[in-house]
């Protein structure tokens, strides 16, 4: 299934798409998840129960998708979004060359940071610029993943099972103030500049998370073309890490990394301006589509 956070009627709820209609839950059973984190965190039963009414459901419990509002499919998380930095090798080579530098080695383990909580925007929404505080912002297309259950070390061999589904993420940056501060969360987290969506696409629908195209292109060119193959380290070695030491919450969040493409590695490089466009894909789940927009003075 392909799941939504919609606002209808001013009313922030779940639903499911199906092409040009959403299916509203609520408008079914009121006794179904109405929210994302409490579908998420009702488990394998809240799924199905959720997919059984979608199948029976009569035409009342559909609004035309117009009239939905899409909204992040986890508007605000529990914890900051877990991004995996430099995690392909093409993106590594760019990042070295663009320092100029001599490629690094791939790193031997992966490059962890967080996007802050309230950093996340809506898969159609303004991405805020403000040139008093930024004026490089750059684009990373990224596949997102949503754990499924809470668990603390989960071993490779059984971490796609934690696996609750699949998004898209934009990763923007402020790449003047990831230099600056010498690391990467004040640059990755300001506001709205963690897009996502459009939907959470279920894991049962994702044949293979690491055969999946995924691109990127500002004002109808492309920037970004690549596929998940070419991670360093899969998923399940990511969830593998990241839960070493932690327990990893269902619901939680985690940016699997940007392929080569990226605005700063460009020759000259290449920023984001107010009215630019910025479309991000993946394979499958779909396309998020933000405008960058000046911000308004506060």
């Amino acid at each position: 299934m392909k799941l939504l956070t919609v606002c209808v009627d001013s009313v922030e709820q779940l639903g499911v798409q199906q092409e040009d209609l959403v299916f509203l839950p609520a408008r079914q059973d009121t006794t179904l998840p109405n929210s994302m984190l409490v579908l998420v965190d009702g488990g394998p039963d809240a799924l199905a129960a959720l997919r059984h009414a979608y199948e029976s459901a009569g035409a009342e419990a559909f609004v035309p998708a117009d009239q939905a509002e899409l909204l992040a499919p986890i508007p605000r998380p529990r914890q900051n979004v877990m991004c995996m930095g430099l995690n392909y090798a093409d993106h590594v080579e760019e990042a070295a060359t663009s320092l100029g530098r001599e490629r690094d080695d791939l790193p031997k383990y992966p490059i962890v940071f967080t996007k802050a909580a309230n950093s996340v925007n809506a898969p159609y929404g303004d991405i805020p610029y403000d040139a008093s505080v930024s004026d490089k912002l750059d684009w990373e297309v990224e596949l997102g993943v949503v754990i499924g259950r809470s668990a603390r070390g989960i071993a490779e061999e059984e971490a796609l099972d934690h696996v609750f589904g699949y998004t898209v993420i934009n990763d923007v940056s402020a790449r003047e103030l990831q230099r600056r501060h010498k690391q990467f969360f004040i640059g990755k987290s300001l506001s709205g500049f963690c897009p996502m969506g459009p939907c959470i696409v279920t894991a049962d629908e994702i044949e293979d998370p690491h055969d999946l195209d995924l691109w990127c292109r500002v004002n109808g060119v492309e920037k970004q073309s690549s596929n998940t193959r070419y991670q360093i380290f899969r998923i399940e070695q990511q969830i593998a890490c990241l839960s070493q030491g932690m327990v990893l919450e269902a619901g939680d969040i985690l940016a699997t990394g940007t392929p080569s493409g990226v605005g700063f590695a460009r020759t000259p490089p290449e920023y984001l301006q107010p009215g630019d466009v910025v479309e991000c894909g993946v394979e499958g789940i779909g396309v998020l589509r933000n405008r960058v927009c000046e911000r308004n003075a506060e």
